[in-house]
Order: structure tokens, then sequence, then C-alpha cells
């Protein structure tokens, strides 16, 4: 009697994210709690619980450690938003100005709640920015995507200077950041409905009423 096959054991794949990953996240919460005069490489080591050496190994230096997480902050601050995606634009049958009010909301919604310690090693970095040039780059580099979605959008909504249009309201949407983060805002979290309302009023000083 021949016996049964027994089928080969898969093995399950490892859910420990790679080692980039693990290593930015880590420097990402260091940030957040004790701002960049806590980020070393033995702390996030530590941190990560990783054995000493394991940071200094992928980013040799504190310029490379620092353009590591400012990658993985946007990498964290867009993936839940497809609209973010190259060559995507989600909820296409929606007017480009509900759409960028929609959006606009959830992104700064999500920033000052579930993504809020992000924000803060964002506006850290952002301070940092301004006294580290090769930093600067890398920071404005990130940040032109933003920029760059807007404008797109407000193309679409009829704006008659798209660029102009989205520094401006990618200015304000720095300002509700920090303002609902560090400053005199702090103990308010604005709800999505105030965003998108807030957004719409923004809107149409840029725009004028819709048709």
């Amino acid at each position: 009697m021949i016996e049964p096959m027994t089928p080969p054991r898969l093995t399950p794949p490892s859910l420990t994210p790679p080692r980039p990953t693990l290593i930015a996240d880590a420097a990402i919460d260091l940030i957040a709690e004790a701002g960049l005069r806590g980020l070393t490489h033995r702390a996030v080591d530590d941190a990560a619980g990783l054995s000493v050496g394991s940071t200094s190994n992928l980013a040799r230096t504190r310029a490379a450690l620092l353009e590591l997480v400012l990658n993985r902050i946007v990498e964290r601050e867009t993936a839940d938003h497809p609209v973010f995606a190259e060559g995507e634009r989600p909820r296409a049958a929606a007017p480009a100005r509900a759409l960028l009010a929609e959006v606009g909301a959830e992104v700064l919604f999500q920033a000052l709640t579930s993504g809020r310690r992000l924000t803060l090693a964002r506006l850290e970095l952002a301070l940092e920015a301004t006294r580290r040039p090769e930093l600067r780059v890398v920071y404005d580099r990130l940040g032109a995507r933003f920029a760059e979605l807007g404008a797109a959008l407000l193309a679409a909504a009829g704006s008659t200077d798209p660029e102009g249009d989205a520094r401006r309201l990618v200015r304000w949407c720095d300002g509700v950041l920090f303002n609902a983060t560090a400053g005199s805002g702090h103990w308010h979290v604005p709800m999505p409905e105030e965003l998108r309302g807030e957004i719409d009023r923004y809107l149409t000083a840029l725009l004028g009423e819709e048709g």
C-alpha cells in the first residue's frame, strides 16, 4: 500500500517589516518623542530592537538617516490615499473642486490624528532643513509632490494660476497642521466636516463662486 504523500509545509511569510522600514519607523518615533536631539544611530538601534551598528550600516551619516526618515514619512502619509499614486486619480467622476476638498480634508485629519507623530517629526525636520542645505533639497523635492497634485486639481477646477494657487493652498495646509499640533490651536483637532468647509471657503477665495 502506497502511503499518501504529505504536502509540503508552507512557511508563512514573515510579518517583520524590512530593515530600512523598521529603522525609519523607529527614528520617526524617536523624533516625535524627543526631537532631533534624541536621534542617534545607537538610539535607533535600541528602539528598533536591532543589534548595535545596524542603523549606521544602512545610513552611515546623520544626513543619510534624515533623508531615510523623510522618505518614509511621505510614504506613510500618502499610503492610504491612492490619489497620490502615479497616474491614478480615484473618484474621477467627482468634480475636481469637490475632490480637492474631500481629499484635502481626509489628508489633514489623518495628519492630525492617527498620523500626528508623523506630523510632529516632519515639523522637526522642516526646522532642521533651515540649517542643513542638503536636507532642504530633499524636503523640497518630496514636498513638491503635494504641490504638483494640488496644481493639477486646481487647473481642472478652473484656476487661471494653478501653480500659484497650489502654493497658496499648501501654505494654508501647513498653517493648519502647525496650529493644531504645536501652535495656539493644539487643543482643538478640527473634524473632517470642519476641514472640508474651511477648504471650500478657501477655494472660493482662490477661484470665486462655483458656477
